[in-house]
Parts: C-alpha cells; sequence; structure tokens
C-alpha cells in the first residue's frame, strides 16, 4: 500500500482533510487525502466510527468483484459532522443533529429508474452509481473504509436507537447481514412454526438464525467450521449439522428428513456462497418447499444442476442481493429489542486501525479472526 498527498491539486491550507482506502487493482490499495466536502442540500457529511470487512470487500481485493477503481467498504456506522440545507430528520423522520450516531444504507434508491417507479427499490438499477465512483470526484468520501463519509440525498440513513450506544459493533453490522436476512426471509414469507434449513453459519447465516427465530421459526444450521457450529447454537440454532460428520447429500438430506418427519424444510436459504450448495439446498427441502439463494453473488462460478429436482418438488425460489432501504429501520429496532438476548458483539472479535487495513484484509482472507472492524483516527 502506498500514500499519496492531496491529489485533487492545491487546496486551503486550513481546508479539513480526510483519508480513504482506494483500489486500484487486486490487492493494489492506496491511503488518498481529500478535502473534507461541504454537504449539498440533502446531503450529510459524516465522521466514520468504524466500518466492518465484510466478504464483499474481500471479493474486491482479490479482483473477484467488478467493483475496482473505488473507495471499499460498505458496512459501517457514522456520526453526523454536518447536515446539509434542509435535513432535520432521518429517513424515518426521527429529529437529526451534528453528532448523532447513524448507520446508512449503502447503496442508493434513485426513484427514477424503472425498477424503482415500480416500487422496486431494492432492484434500483443505479444503486451503485455513488458507491463505484472514483474518488477523484468530488465529494470524495463515497464509501466508508475512510475517515470521513458521504450520505448523499439519495441514500437513506437512520439513527441508532439509545439501546444501541452501548453497542457499537453490532448498530454498524446493521446495514449488510441482517437487513438482507430480514429482507429475504420476509420474500419468501417464513412462518410460525415453519423449519428452515440455514447453509452456512457466517454473518449472514447467524443473522438468519436470529430473524428466524424471532419469526417463531425451528432452525437447522448446516456447517463445518467449529467455531461456527458453537456460534449457530449460542444464536439459537435448534439443531446443527456438521457436514464433517455427516459427509454426503444423502446424509444431511437424512438428517434434516430426521428433524422434519420425513417431510424436508419447509424453507431453505443459502448463505455459504458456494455453488453446489445451490444444488444440495433444493434436496433438503419439502415438496412444495421455498428456498432463499443469497450467497452466490459472483456470477461465472458455476455448477451442475438437474431443473428437473426443482420441478418436480414445485420449488420456489428467491433470490435477493440488497433490500428495500427501510429494512435497515426495521433491522435496527429488531436489534435494540434482543441485543441482551444473542451474542451479537461475539460476531465482532478483531479491531484493526485503518492503517492496517491490509491486515485486516489478510486476516479476515485466511480465517485468522471471525469479522474485522477498522476504527479510523480522525
Amino acid at each position: 500500500m502506498t500514500s499519496s498527498g492531496d491529489v485533487t491539486g492545491e487546496t486551503d491550507e486550513a481546508a479539513e482533510t480526510g483519508e480513504l482506502v482506494y483500489i486500484n487493482g487486486p490487492k493494489d490499495l492506496e491511503f488518498r487525502e481529500y478535502e473534507v466536502p461541504e454537504p449539498e442540500p440533502g446531503a450529510v457529511v459524516t465522521e466514520v466510527v468504524r466500518a466492518n470487512v465484510c466478504g464483499s470487500e474481500l471479493h474486491v481485493w482479490k479482483g473477484d468483484h467488478p467493483l475496482q477503481d473505488c473507495v471499499l467498504g460498505h458496512e459501517a456506522l457514522v456520526r453526523v459532522a454536518e447536515l446539509g440545507e434542509g435535513v432535520e430528520t432521518d429517513s424515518a423522520g426521527n429529529p437529526i443533529e451534528e453528532g448523532d450516531l447513524v448507520a446508512p444504507v449503502y447503496f442508493q434508491t434513485c426513484q427514477a429508474c424503472e425498477f424503482c417507479r415500480r416500487g422496486e427499490f431494492y432492484r434500483c438499477e443505479n444503486d451503485y452509481e455513488h458507491t463505484g465512483k472514483s474518488p477523484e470526484i468530488w465529494p470524495h468520501f463515497h464509501a466508508p473504509w475512510a475517515t470521513h463519509y458521504y450520505i448523499y440525498p439519495d441514500n437513506h440513513f437512520y439513527k441508532i436507537p439509545d439501546e444501541l450506544e452501548s453497542h457499537l459493533n453490532v448498530a454498524a453490522a446493521a446495514n449488510c447481514a441482517l437487513s438482507q436476512v430480514k429482507f429475504g426471509l420476509d420474500q419468501v414469507g417464513l412462518e410460525f412454526g415453519e423449519t428452515v434449513v440455514i447453509q452456512g453459519a457466517g454473518g449472514l447465516g447467524l443473522n438468519a438464525t436470529v430473524v428466524a427465530n424471532e419469526y417463531g421459526a425451528e432452525t437447522i444450521v448446516v456447517d463445518g467450521v467449529d467455531g461456527r457450529l458453537e456460534q449457530a447454537r449460542a444464536f439459537g440454532a435448534d439443531h446443527v449439522i456438521d457436514f464433517r460428520e455427516d459427509e454426503t447429500v444423502e446424509a444431511r438430506v437424512k438428517r434434516v428428513e430426521e428433524i422434519t418427519d420425513g417431510l424436508g424444510a419447509d424453507v431453505g436459504v443459502e448463505v455459504a456462497g458456494v455453488p453446489e450448495a445451490f444444488t444440495e439446498g433444493i434436496e433438503l427441502l419439502r415438496t412444495g418447499g421455498r428456498y432463499l439463494e443469497m450467497g452466490n453473488v459472483r456470477p461465472g462460478h458455476e455448477v451442475d444442476f438437474d431443473p428437473g429436482k426443482l420441478t418436480r418438488k414445485s420449488i420456489d425460489v428467491t433470490t435477493a442481493v440488497e433490500y428495500d432501504p427501510w429494512t435497515l429501520y426495521e433491522s435496527l429496532q429488531l436489534l435494540a429489542e434482543t441485543v441482551d438476548s444473542y451474542p451479537y458483539d461475539d460476531l465482532i472479535d478483531t479491531e484493526y486501525p485503518l492503517s492496517d487495513v491490509e491486515a485486516a484484509l489478510e486476516h479476515s482472507e485466511n480465517r485468522d479472526v471471525i469479522r474485522a472492524t477498522l476504527i479510523p483516527s480522525q
């Protein structure tokens, strides 16, 4: 990683500047310094309190993601530094002022594209218009691996509930894993008393376990890492299946059928991010079951698949890669209500100063840590 001075040219010596992490290509990171912008009407300038290392950043870092030439990060908690003209509340109508802690939705809802016009805000075709910009483009701080973060007028943001002010890591993670799985499970209509099998016990899987528990479902979590299986139990999983013990798909199908009186699960959730998990998930479901695919987000990773099995079992498949922006508000309320019921704080186990971003990425990639968070120095 290299560090540069102000690459924008001459600036007012008295102007405040901030740093950001820029990716110029696979594993090619730089620190860059820019003048902190003034907010336009409807926008908010914030200081980053913490920003987590999600699996998406690992994909970008390794070049296994279309985003490049951009600022990194998306899962964050920020503090309001300056409000643009006309901003008096957050996106839920709660009064907002400088110094408040807020959670931003990391993508925009343009409200102008065909999907937004249809009310399908989670499919906005301009969702990454800001996130994907080069930091050379004003206002520079398009993503939160930085000292500052710019909330555009078309970005939703929400003040965090008082109950979360002593659980900042929990609040920082709300805009990704929890909001994503809550939206997805709402889309498939998970109901009280149903059985859901969750493939993967990473951040998405554990948050899916929480949501399913709170909806009154019976939960089965499949994974093969000791620490993850232990966490699944701590997060309330009713059953865990260790694929090191049940080594074949047939063995895991049998285990699920034993739990479900021979039927199979009502709902399946793929959050392992492995293409083979999709084909297995169909086998774990009952006839007429619903399948939520969220983990496989990288095109180009293929697997042999027999569509006849899907059809013969009348399986409905739903995909989710983002969420309606107000889902973040609902997730923050859910966290406030359950923060003492689940060990959310254990999901983030290691803090790094922003200057050690490469170590945070390497340790995350090697699974030396569960989840890392970056703390900028203001």
